[in-house]
C-alpha cells in the first residue's frame, strides 16, 4: 500500500501540472497565434472547418482535464508508483506543443499530419497506461483524443486542399 499523500502535497502537485500543461500550450501557441491571420486565413478549409474562436477554449478545457487525469494518476502514490503512466503523458504534451510549430510554425501540413498521427498513438497509449491507476483519469484523457483524431481529419483535409 502506498503512503497517504499530504492534501498539501496534492493541492501543490495539482498546481505545478497546470503549470506544466499550459506552459506546453504556451509554447504551441507562441507559433500558432501569429499566424492565424496571416498565413493560416490564407488557406483553403473545408466548410466543416471550426470557427477560430473556438479553438481557445476547447483548448483550455482539454489542458485542464488533462492536467486533472495527470494529476489523479500522480496520487496513486507518486512519480514513483506512476513513472510509465506520466512518463507517456510528458511524451504526449511535447507532441502535442511539437504539432503547433510544425503546422503554424513552419507551415508543413503534410509532415504535422504525420506528426498529429503519433501524437494520437501517445494519447492512446496514455489512456491505456492510465487506466489500471485510475478509470477517471483515463476517461478525462477521452475528450482530448477525440479532438485530436477530429484535428488529424482537419489537418490532413487542409493538407490535401492546399497540395
Amino acid at each position: 500500500m502506498t503512503p497517504a499523500i499530504s492534501p498539501t502535497k496534492q493541492a501543490t502537485a495539482l498546481v505545478v501540472i497546470q503549470i506544466i500543461c499550459f506552459a506546453a500550450a504556451g509554447l504551441g501557441s507562441v507559433a500558432t497565434t501569429a499566424n492565424i491571420p496571416t498565413w493560416y486565413a490564407t488557406l483553403a478549409k473545408p466548410s466543416w472547418n471550426p470557427p477560430n474562436w473556438l479553438f481557445g477554449p476547447v483548448w483550455t478545457v482539454l489542458y485542464i482535464c488533462m492536467a486533472v487525469a495527470a494529476w489523479l494518476v500522480w496520487r496513486q502514490g507518486g512519480w514513483g508508483q506512476a513513472r510509465r503512466p506520466l512518463t507517456l503523458f510528458a511524451v504526449q504534451l511535447a507532441l502535442n506543443a511539437a504539432w503547433s510549430w510544425i503546422f503554424f510554425g513552419f507551415h508543413m501540413p503534410g509532415a504535422a499530419f504525420l506528426e498529429v498521427l503519433i501524437l494520437l498513438a501517445a494519447i492512446a497509449a496514455t489512456a491505456v497506461a492510465f487506466w489500471p491507476k485510475s478509470k477517471a483519469a483515463a476517461i478525462l484523457m477521452s475528450p482530448y483524443l477525440l479532438w485530436v483524431a477530429f484535428a488529424s481529419v482537419l489537418n490532413f483535409t487542409i493538407w490535401r486542399l492546399n497540395a
